[in-house]
């Protein structure tokens, strides 16, 4: 089956997106999958994107019913899921892209800190597949369910530390679950970012982060992704998209609990950069770059 035919494979059926209905990734997931036919319940803790979502979807042929709900609430997302299961029904799609960190020390944080990125980041993953389970039974055909992880889960991100074993326990938690559903055609899969427009990605910079980046102007932004993207670019929300299409079509039909690293290569290189004057790739800056550095 093409890619084309895969898509087209979508239509009729019905997704569920936790936390699609603003942010750059879940209103881009929402959307792509409308465009593609599906039948998209999203909900989100976003008031304005939950008014906003529905004609955006519209205009592009799809159909996108959102409602509040804020996973940091265990009550909250029960209350969406039992709308779910008493008005819907069925599910074929379960994408989980709700998330967020702050960037900080571990000793610069308190329990409370701790509590949210773990429910943020893992805790409701948990609750959702679980909610949506007899949802994904009821179709009878299988189904698929995609979490969002990052590149923190692979790699020790300092001043991230409870949101990475957040992560890398919401990745392992689908493998596991990958194994539990085989035999009854439920895939588990993540995408994992890094780079992206991801809101919950920005929100975590401090204040004082953004006024140094604004200082150096866009073209020293870019010129940082040159140097740690092996690709020389972010990847674009349509680059997450196709992804993220591809897991949930018959494409990947015997892909389960696996993790799809859209980043442009990053995962790949782990710390190996691009230094400019001459350097080249190093875990660690050599002579030229050094050399600009403490002159």
């Amino acid at each position: 089956m093409g890619l084309l035919g895969a898509h087209r494979a979508l239509a009729g059926k019905i997704a569920i997106v936790v936390g699609g209905a603003a942010g750059h990734l879940g209103r881009g997931a929402s959307l792509a999958l409308a465009q593609a036919g599906v039948r998209v319940i999203c909900c989100d803790n976003d008031r304005e994107g939950i008014a906003a979502i529905g004609d955006e979807a519209e205009a592009l042929g799809g159909t996108v019913e959102a409602h509040y709900a804020d996973v940091a609430d265990p009550a909250s997302l029960d209350a969406f899921y039992d709308m779910l299961q008493a008005d819907i029904g069925r599910a074929d799609i379960l994408i989980n892209m709700a998330g967020g960190v702050r960037r900080s020390l571990f000793d610069k944080t308190m329990r409370e800190d701790h509590a949210r990125d773990i429910r943020l980041n893992y805790g409701y993953v948990v609750d959702s597949c679980h909610r949506a389970l007899p949802l994904l039974r009821a179709s009878g055909n299988g189904g698929a369910i995609v979490n969002f992880t990052t590149i923190e889960a692979h790699r020790g991100a300092a001043t991230y530390a409870v949101y990475a074993g957040a992560k890398a326990a919401t990745t392992n938690f689908s493998r596991a679950l990958a194994v539990e559903l085989g035999a009854e055609q439920i895939r588990v899969n993540c995408v994992a970012t890094d780079t992206t427009l991801a809101r919950a990605s920005n929100a975590a910079l401090a204040p004082q982060d953004y006024e140094r980046l604004a200082e150096l102007g866009a073209d020293a932004l870019a010129k940082s992704i040159e140097l740690y993207v092996p690709q020389k670019r972010a990847p674009s929300i349509e680059d997450v998209m196709n992804g993220v299409l591809f897991l949930v079509s018959d494409l990947a039909r015997a892909i389960t609990g696996t993790t799809l690293h859209i980043d442009g290569g990053t995962i790949a290189s782990l710390g190996f950069l691009d230094w400019p004057y001459g350097d080249s790739f190093m875990p660690a800056p050599l002579g030229g770059t050094l050399k600009r550095l403490v002159d």
